[in-house]
């Protein structure tokens, strides 16, 4: 592939190896319809198992191809495993450009990227401080995103999105997606920090448990 893999465009610091925004938006949407292929186009569900920037390539029109199903498996359309978290890390890379884990980070509330992220969504709803957003479109896009990222790293699977559901995620107006929860590295992590705002004075109202996202479905 005349472009090489993807990695190198959005973790390079070379000028000349850099994508827009909105060419970015266009690769993670292909990658997307791409993947929902495999996941629901075949008579059998496609699983790759292994979706990261160094298997996305990229052809001379940066038309991306999903390489490398050196783990990929069948499995029946009814099975609900999925590639749908690995996809949202690789959006999240794709938003931010840069890696999702930061050694370097000067907080610890800064080492895990998606945290960071959805921080800044719940808070500043109208915009993400990202230096890459210059424009309102081009942060409308990003945003989008951020947040069907977000909704694909849930830690429990039924709460993740299906590819086709993410298609229409990122396709659609980001207005009509909802914010998900706070994403956690373990079952019991999202409870720890409900416990911690509470105890720091938050409101005492109890969470909504529900899963937003089954609004927007069908």
């Amino acid at each position: 592939m005349p472009n090489g893999s993807l990695d190198k465009f959005i973790f390079s610091k070379v000028d000349s190896a850099s994508l827009t925004c909105q060419k970015l938006y266009e690769i993670s949407l292909g990658v997307a319809r791409g993947i929902a292929y495999l996941h629901e186009g075949c008579d059998m569900q496609i699983l790759h198992f292994d979706i990261k920037p160094h298997n996305i390539l990229l052809d001379e029109n940066f038309i991306p191809k999903v390489s490398d199903f050196g783990l990929a498996k069948l499995y029946p359309l009814d099975n609900r495993i999925a590639d749908v978290y690995s996809f949202g890390m690789l959006l999240m890379e794709m938003a931010s450009q840069r890696r999702n884990l930061n050694p370097h980070a000067e907080h610890s509330s800064q080492l895990y990227f998606p945290f960071w992220i959805h921080g800044q969504l719940a808070e500043k709803n109208d915009e993400v401080e990202m230096e890459t957003l210059v424009h309102e479109e081009t942060s409308e896009l990003v945003k989008k995103m951020f947040i069907t990222a977000l909704w694909c790293i849930q830690l429990k699977p039924c709460d993740r999105p299906s590819m086709n559901k993410v298609v229409e995620m990122l396709e659609g107006d980001v207005a009509s997606i909802e914010m998900p929860p706070r994403p956690s590295f373990y079952p019991n992590d999202d409870m720890i920090h409900r416990d911690s705002n509470h105890s720091s004075g938050s409101s005492g109202v109890e969470e909504d448990t529900s899963n937003p996202l089954l609004k927007f479905s069908g």
